[in-house]
């Protein structure tokens, strides 16, 4: 009975010293990978240009999220419930500015976060104003008609399509992330200036490619392109407003006549949409028609940048010969 007693004591003795050693080699691991995980600053970016430079600085010392998912018209953009509980929970806000984000103002009211920092990455930028004039096709309703032409009161601001300007919103990014987050200042100032060396070469790429056709004359059907013209000395002399709803045939000669009108060397259009009457007007025109990427639609990979710019860089290049 001692020995079978003794046996049943130091089996339990045994069980319950590799009870205790799994929940402390547990604990140990949550001990390792939970203040990790909720320590990281949480950044919240607008749209996709403005997420593709807030990655590329914070790498993956901070949680960065997007609230307009990439492919939605961010000038007319509608916040959802969870845009308005993802900046509740927020430190940071990165935004455009130049008032590009019109549901923004609203939505951080709605999120009642009074500890949210907010980026303007625009900050210290020299905007523009729309530099074009601007063609409507389609004559307007003397109702109310739903009005598609993008206002700028407060200058156009496609500003991140300028690799110099684009230089500036990641500094103002680098800096307002240092000054929320100052314990991985290291960490944002080496990311920033790595990406910032890729936007010089940029540039450098833009102006020796880009001076060889000085002066060339286009059109665009987006009004997002007047930095990239004034950069590199194009001219970007007219916007196109075409309407997105059905199209009547007086509707398609008013566009026919408005490029005529100014004689250009070809067209551009926004890269990914497939607009059949662009390409009947360059069919009838004898214009070959060239897409350019306004950086609204794409992957979330920061190098996306580089990518879709060095596309438009070679559309430009082709279409001003």
């Amino acid at each position: 009975m001692t020995l079978l007693m003794l046996s049943f004591v130091y089996g339990c003795n045994q069980s319950s010293n590799t009870s205790n050693n799994g929940d402390t080699n547990t604990d140990a691991t949550i001990d390792k990978v939970q203040p990790t995980q909720s320590s990281k600053t949480k950044v919240v970016t607008t749209f996709l240009p403005m997420y593709l430079f807030t990655k590329a600085v914070a790498g993956d010392v901070a949680d960065v999220q997007i609230l307009v998912t990439p492919g939605t018209d961010v000038h007319e953009y509608q916040a959802t419930p969870d845009n308005v509980r993802a900046i509740a929970t927020a430190n940071i806000l990165v935004k455009n500015g130049l008032g590009m984000e019109e549901f923004l103002e609203d939505t951080v009211k709605n999120a009642k976060n009074s500890q949210l920092v907010e980026i303007d990455a625009s900050k210290g930028i020299k905007v523009i104003n729309d530099i074009s004039p601007v063609e409507e096709t389609k004559e307007k309703k003397k109702d109310h008609d739903h009005d598609h032409k993008h206002e700028h009161a407060d200058g156009n601001p496609h500003v991140w399509l300028d690799p110099v300007f684009a230089k500036q919103q990641v500094i103002n990014i680098r800096d307002g992330l240092i000054t929320a987050d100052p314990g991985n200042k290291e960490v944002y100032q080496a990311n920033a200036a790595a990406y910032i060396q890729e936007l010089e070469n940029l540039n450098t790429e833009f102006q020796q490619t880009l001076n060889k056709t000085p002066n060339c004359t286009f059109i665009t059907f987006h009004d997002a392109f007047p930095y990239i013209a004034q950069r590199y000395n194009l001219k970007q002399v007219a916007v196109v407003e075409i309407p997105e709803d059905q199209l009547s045939p007086t509707d398609v000669q008013k566009a026919i006549n408005a490029v005529k009108k100014y004689k250009v060397k070809t067209l551009f259009s926004e890269s990914g949409v497939d607009n059949k009457l662009l390409t009947s007007l360059s069919q009838d025109l004898k214009l070959t028609l060239y897409p350019l990427d306004s950086l609204e639609n794409g992957e979330t990979n920061p190098q996306y940048y580089f990518q879709a710019m060095k596309s438009n860089l070679q559309n430009l290049a082709a279409g001003c010969k």
